[in-house]
C-alpha cells in the first residue's frame, strides 16, 4: 500500500467496518459536569511538579475524581504511563509546538512506547508525543490500550508502528500522525476526524495494519475529513471509503479488494455514534479543586 501526496478525503475512509449490533454503551460513574482536580507540571518548578510521570503518579489507585493535568511548555524527556488503576485523567498542554513529551526507545511494540495510556476515560489535548528511534525499528510513539480515550489537537511521531491503538474505543481530532510503516495499527475501535496523516514511506509502505481477526469483533478505524500526504507520489489504497477525491481516489487503480460504499452503507459510521461517544466524551473542566493538596505538597517535600 502507498500513498498520494495531499489527497483530502471527504468525509470517510473506514478502514474495516463493524457489525451492525454496535457497542454496548457503559455506564458513567462521574457525571460529564463534574468538577477536576487541577494538578500542574512545569520544568522550572513553579509548579505542583516538574515531571509528567510524578503528576500522574500522584494520583490515587482507583481513582474515582476527574483529574486535570495542565503541562506547561517544555520538552519533557520521559517515558509515560498511565496505569490501568488511574482513570477519568486529562493531560493537557498549550500547543503541541510548545509542550514536547519525547523517548528514543525501539523494539516490542508494547514496550518501546513514549507515551502508554492503559487507563480508560483519558483525554490528552495539545500535545507532541514523539519517538526520535529512527527507521532501523519497531518504535511506538503512543500505545492507547484503556476504553473511551480521546485525543486532540495532538501530534503524534515516530517511524515505524508510530501509532498502537491497541484496544478499547477510542477518538482522535485534529491530530497528526506521521510515520512510514503501519504507522497506525493495533484491534481497538477509533475514529480519526478531521486528522493529518503524513507517510514518510519513500517506496511502499501501509498507512494502517488493523489487527482484526474475525468478523464478529467490532473493531475499526473509521478516518472522516481527514487529510493524507507523503513524500511520494503514488496512489492510495482503502479497505472501503465513501465520497472520497483527488488522485488517489481512482478505483481503476486500486487492489480489487478495495470499494466505494453506498451511502447506506457509509451512514453508520459518518458520526461518533458507532463507538458510543455521545456517553463518554466529556466537555472541558470548567470548576477546579484542590483535592490532592496534601499528596502534591508531600511530593515536593
Amino acid at each position: 500500500m502507498s500513498f498520494v501526496n495531499y489527497i483530502l478525503l471527504l468525509p470517510i475512509i473506514i478502514v474495516v467496518a463493524f457489525s451492525s449490533s454496535g457497542f454496548v454503551v457503559l455506564g458513567e460513574e462521574i457525571p460529564l459536569n463534574s468538577p477536576a482536580v487541577l494538578l500542574r507540571v512545569d520544568q522550572s518548578g513553579k509548579g505542583d511538579f516538574t515531571k509528567l510521570q510524578d503528576a500522574i503518579n500522584a494520583v490515587p489507585s482507583n481513582n474515582n475524581e476527574l483529574v486535570f493535568i495542565l503541562v506547561k511548555p517544555g520538552i519533557y524527556k520521559e517515558k509515560i504511563v498511565v496505569p490501568a488503576d488511574k482513570p477519568y485523567i486529562t493531560i493537557s498542554g498549550t500547543k503541541p509546538s510548545l509542550t514536547i513529551i519525547t523517548w528514543n526507545d525501539g523494539g516490542d511494540i508494547f514496550d518501546s512506547p513514549t507515551f502508554s495510556v492503559l487507563a480508560s476515560d483519558f483525554v490528552a489535548r495539545f500535545l507532541t508525543i514523539e519517538n526520535t528511534f529512527g527507521s532501523s525499528g519497531k518504535a511506538v510513539a503512543l500505545r492507547v490500550s484503556g476504553d473511551k480515550a480521546a485525543f486532540y489537537g495532538c501530534r503524534i511521531v515516530s517511524f515505524q508502528d508510530t501509532l498502537l491503538d491497541d484496544t478499547g474505543r477510542h477518538y482522535y481530532s485534529n491530530c497528526y500522525i506521521e510515520g512510514a510503516t503501519d504507522f497506525i495499527c493495533g484491534n481497538a475501535a477509533s475514529l480519526f476526524e478531521k486528522c493529518h496523516i503524513h507517510s514518510l514511506a519513500e517506496g511502499t509502505g501501509s498507512i494502517t495494519a488493523q489487527r482484526r481477526q474475525s468478523p464478529s469483533e467490532e473493531t475499526g478505524f473509521v478516518f472522516l475529513g481527514c487529510n493524507i500526504s507523503g513524500v511520494r507520489t503514488a496512489f492510495t489504497v482503502y479497505y472501503g471509503q465513501y465520497k472520497c477525491y483527488g488522485r488517489g481516489a481512482v478505483m481503476s487503480k486500486r487492489v480489487e479488494y478495495g470499494r466505494n460504499l453506498t451511502s447506506l452503507e457509509a451512514e453508520p459510521f459518518l458520526t461518533k455514534d458507532f463507538i458510543g461517544a455521545k456517553a463518554w466524551i466529556r466537555p472541558l473542566p470548567t470548576k477546579f479543586t484542590k483535592a490532592f493538596n496534601k499528596l502534591v505538597n508531600g511530593a515536593k517535600n
